[in-house]
């Protein structure tokens, strides 16, 4: 409890309690703008998406994305002099410095450190600009067209853009990786400070973690060149979206605008409930002949007025496997399909166990199978 109110009071010193309001979709300051429903891709609004724009320190979801695929947690980075040199938002590493990947990626997330980024990118590549080459790679792994990265954290560099819909599609790509999604929407984190008598204390400053109901994410940016830039996400009855908006003039009322007007767009439908029965096995040598399948948890899918028939279902089962078998024992999952694109899997689970048929009923089925094979064709 003590936690808590420590949490409150430190929100309230960082982000004053001045309201702010969410402005008209209409309205929306922001030079490129728009906002999605992470799973399926679906743009429920779109402002100059495409146009091309320098993204700033929202840069940083492509980073923390290429480190967790490429590096362990546990990894321990050692940060370069040419790191610690690095001009911008700090983490305020020094020269020698050792962090845990994990530490650092908090850093990079929650307080912007540039620092961390370059000894993240050094750590895994070599150097920055082979780091920011696996960066563009996995952007066009993911089906973004229209993005190019020449460093970690989003400093100005003429070859360095994205559009808003591209930084969207990376920040739900994100969204699939539970360690993601756990940085991305940690408020407060305290991580070591080598040779100091206290350790570093990270506060997001993200304001949609604290004042948007749901806000799980993303990323906050600002240059000159950039104008004031943020990805963000909300989360409510299992719909993940992502907003983005690009040299916005009021950025936080126009990310709750995005965000309100999403929301009102999409509701969660339940095609299934956990425990209903999806398919039913055979089973060879078991005492039960059949065992059921049935849904680990439930299926809900985010729906909208005019895609209800968009969604599908593909159930990936065997038709028959030899006993024996466990009760909640998986056999396969059914994923959910929305056209073309997988958006969920959920595990199909015996519903009961068979026990395999001793030596002798196994014997004597054999037998009598046949016997009745005789009787019906030659008796």
């Amino acid at each position: 409890m003590l936690k808590q109110i420590i949490l409150l009071a430190l929100s309230i010193m960082f982000f004053p309690l001045a309201v702010v309001n969410a402005a008209d979709i209409n309205t929306i300051s922001a030079k490129s703008a728009i906002v999605i429903e992470a799973s399926t891709g679906k743009v429920l609004y779109a402002k100059n998406a495409e146009e091309r724009r320098y993204p700033a320190s929202t840069t940083k979801m492509m980073t923390l994305i290429v480190a967790l695929e490429h590096g362990s947690l546990n990894d321990m980075v050692t940060t370069s002099a040419n790191a610690a040199s690095t001009e911008g938002s700090s983490l305020w590493l020094a020269a020698g410095e050792k962090l845990k990947l994990e530490d650092m990626l908090y850093g990079i997330m929650l307080l912007s450190g540039n620092d961390a980024t370059v000894a993240v990118a050094e750590h895994i590549s070599g150097n920055v600009s082979a780091f920011s080459k696996l960066m563009t790679e996995k952007a066009k792994a993911i089906g973004v067209s229209n993005t190019n990265f020449t460093n970690s954290s989003g400093l100005p560099d003429p070859n360095h853009y994205s559009t808003a819909q591209d930084l969207a599609k990376i920040a739900a790509y994100g969204y699939k990786n539970p360690l993601f999604a756990k940085i991305v929407s940690t408020k407060y984190k305290v991580i070591p400070w080598p040779g100091k008598d206290h350790d570093r204390e990270l506060y997001n400053e993200n304001k949609i973690l604290w004042r948007y109901e749901g806000g799980n994410g993303v990323k906050t940016g600002y240059t000159e060149a950039a104008g004031r830039c943020l990805v963000s996400a909300a989360t409510r009855n299992g719909v993940q979206l992502v907003a983005v908006v690009l040299d916005a003039d009021y950025m936080w009322e126009d990310t709750m605008a995005l965000l309100d007007y999403g929301f009102k767009q999409i509701k969660p439908m339940t095609l299934f409930h956990k425990g209903d029965i999806i398919k039913t096995v055979r089973i060879n040598n078991g005492k039960t002949d059949f065992i059921k399948l049935v849904l680990s948890s439930d299926i809900v899918v985010p729906v909208s007025e005019d895609d209800k028939g968009q969604f599908s279902t593909v159930i990936n089962a065997p038709a028959n496997m030899e006993a024996p078998v466990s009760a909640g024992q998986k056999i396969g999952s059914i994923k959910v399909m929305y056209k073309n694109t997988e958006v969920s899997s959920v595990d199909l689970l015996a519903s009961e166990g068979a026990e395999r048929k001793s030596l002798f009923r196994a014997l004597w089925g054999s037998l009598w199978s046949f016997f009745t094979f005789f009787i019906r064709n030659f008796a």
